[in-house]
């Protein structure tokens, strides 16, 4: 009916259509250009932005660009558990930061010993109920006693040229590649300590790290000698060749026997490989020279720690 568009209620239909098309008319301004299209990361509800900021806010509460997790901080602990390793592990010097005792655990002279050892060296003494002691060691076999060890603060491969030199003494230093038992880094640490060395070097990865059973081997030794850690140990070595030290790499078949070896009184890297492989080929060519043990029986070998004791006190001899 006409005009019933006007009454109360009624809807207005729009023609069907576009009688403005064109870009003449009043849509004009939205058919123009609105430039390149930003990128993920600096638009603000896309997921590559959100990650970008979160990044940001990490970088500025930690220098190294990641929080700890409650899993990191965990990790870096190391935990001896068992009535004789932990009485060993006392014994041996090892620093413990707390001595745990489950509850209702039964005493003996052990767990005497260990109490009193703690007690004499003002550690920390916790007793704790046995369901939290299963889980702090992974559920092995604890026997209701059990210390945390805190992680080895490593030194810089400069530090032990600068030990050296404050020292007043010709740089010997011993490089380790591919040892991987830790009793071996143990005994090296020991030898080296004994022979003075300066310091023992340690690749970062595939390699034994100061663990609470190196720690034992050496005997206190780790207390006594700085132990560092290189990210690159062919760099590390190359590092240490043009500061004046002459590499030399201990492995069988090598170019000259220990006993003629007329540069031990020099500075020196004295560099060990594992028992199995020897030398990795990158460091065998950073050596200066390849210096063998001679031996008896061609098909004998020594470990690495043996070896490395063999040798330091040769060259010690003859710094003597």
């Amino acid at each position: 009916m006409p005009g019933s568009s006007q009454r109360k209620g009624a809807i207005r239909r729009k023609p069907k259509g576009n009688p403005t098309a064109g870009s003449g008319g009043r849509v004009r301004q939205g058919l123009e250009g609105r430039g390149p299209t930003p990128k993920a990361v600096d638009r603000t509800k896309h997921p590559a932005h959100k990650r970008a900021k979160a990044k940001e806010r990490a970088e500025k509460r930690t220098p190294g660009g990641r929080r700890p997790d409650r899993k990191d901080t965990e990790a870096t602990v190391e935990w001896v558990y068992g009535r004789n390793p932990v009485v060993e592990a006392l014994r041996a010097g090892v620093p413990i930061n707390a001595l745990y005792v489950a509850e209702g655990t039964e005493r003996d002279a052990r767990l005497r010993e260990a109490l009193l050892i703690a007690t004499e060296h003002g550690i920390s003494l916790l007793e704790v109920p046995r369901p939290e002691m299963d889980r702090l060691t992974s559920h092995g076999a604890h026997q209701g006693l059990a210390v945390q060890i805190p992680p080895y603060e490593y030194a810089h491969p400069d530090d032990l040229l600068s030990r050296a030199y404050d020292a007043g003494q010709v740089p010997l230093i011993v490089a380790l590649d591919g040892v991987t038992d830790p009793r071996n880094l143990g005994a090296i640490t020991r030898s080296a300590a004994a022979f003075g060395a300066h310091g023992v070097l340690v690749p970062e990865r595939r390699t034994a790290s100061m663990t609470a059973s190196a720690w034992k081997t050496s005997a206190g030794a780790a207390a006594r000698i700085p132990v560092a850690r290189a990210t690159n140990l062919n760099r590390a070595l190359k590092s240490y060749k043009e500061a004046g030290l002459m590499i030399i790499g201990l492995d069988m078949g090598g170019e000259v026997e220990l006993p003629d070896l007329e540069a031990a009184t020099e500075p020196i890297v004295l560099v060990v490989g594992s028992e199995g492989k020897g030398l990795a080929r990158l460091v065998r060519e950073n050596c200066d020279l390849i210096v063998s043990i001679p031996m008896t029986s061609i098909t004998e070998s020594l470990n690495a720690g043996i070896a490395t004791g063999v040798a330091l006190y040769e060259i010690s001899r003859r710094r003597g």
